[in-house]
């Protein structure tokens, strides 16, 4: 089937037909887990601009950075089991770079123990989402990439709820976002339309309807800003500055100007001095 052409979702529904876009695939088509490419442009072609920096501290099979070199964006992608040579080994809650650094940061955390990602002992994907590690790790990613986001920037992070059979549902997304609204100010949420293969097996369906339960048939898109860097007069430039005093002078009462010509007159006594027995 051919592909549609890319265009820009306007909408809080986002959905196309491909996990890959154009003639060529962003990433590896046989990774588990893979983020589909067409988040990744519709959020780096509104979000950032040529020559910008986007980071994936989860970067799995390289969707990100592929798809960034095709918008002439520069990225950096880390993983705790780096997939390929160009994504660099680094544990998410700890980002190897300064602080500031990136201006646009994507994220697809893994959802509980679903995917097998790697065998490393530390790998988030390894914790239960309905455990208290889970919701610590995940919240000292969203602190890292607080620190590498430059001031008045975006980032955004997708995920899935967690629903096994026979076990509790998990609202991940809703427990996520709570944890992203700490440090940074929501911009909307975006539900993205699952297109996982899986989904098109007959005998799913049957065994959801009759256990009635239901198929994750989206995921959620968290779109968030942090927020701009409040300036102070140190770090301020000379128009800032000027602008500043300009404005507290416009907001100062003027004295009322001295009648002109008029002087007080002399009289020639002293002042009393001090009182003296």
């Amino acid at each position: 089937m051919a592909k549609p052409p890319l265009v820009l979702q306007t909408t809080t529904l986002w959905d196309y037909p491909s996990q890959h876009y154009g003639d060529t695939v962003q990433g590896d088509p046989d990774y588990a887990g893979a983020t589909p490419s067409f988040v990744i442009w519709n959020l780096l072609s509104r979000y950032t601009h040529k020559g910008e920096t986007v980071v994936d501290p989860m970067a799995g099979s390289g969707t990100t950075l592929d798809v960034a070199k095709d918008l002439e964006r520069k990225a950096l992608g880390f993983d705790i089991a780096p997939f390929r040579k160009d994504i660099a080994r680094a544990d998410a809650r700890k980002i190897p770079l300064k602080n500031a650094f990136a201006d646009f940061v994507f994220v697809d955390p893994p959802y509980s123990t679903h995917i097998a990602y790697s065998d490393e002992p530390a790998c988030i994907g390894r914790l239960d989402a309905a455990s208290k590690d889970y919701a610590r790790a995940m919240e000292q990613v969203i602190r890292e990439i607080d620190r590498i986001l430059k001031p008045g920037r975006y980032m955004a992070l997708y995920v899935s709820d967690s629903f096994k059979k026979g076990t509790p549902f998990i609202p991940i997304g809703i427990e996520l976002f709570g944890l992203l609204k700490k440090r940074f100010v929501p911009v909307d949420i975006i539900c993205v339309v699952r297109r996982n293969a899986k989904l098109k097996r007959n005998h799913w369906h049957t065994a959801a309807i009759e256990g009635n339960y239901f198929l994750r048939g989206f995921n959620y898109l968290f779109i968030m800003k942090k927020r701009p860097a409040k300036k102070s007069l140190a770090t301020m430039d000379r128009r800032d500055k000027a602008e500043i005093r300009q404005h507290i002078l416009d907001r100062t009462p003027a004295k009322a100007p001295a009648k002109q010509g008029f002087r007080p007159k002399k009289t020639g006594h002293k002042k009393p001095g001090p009182f003296k027995k």
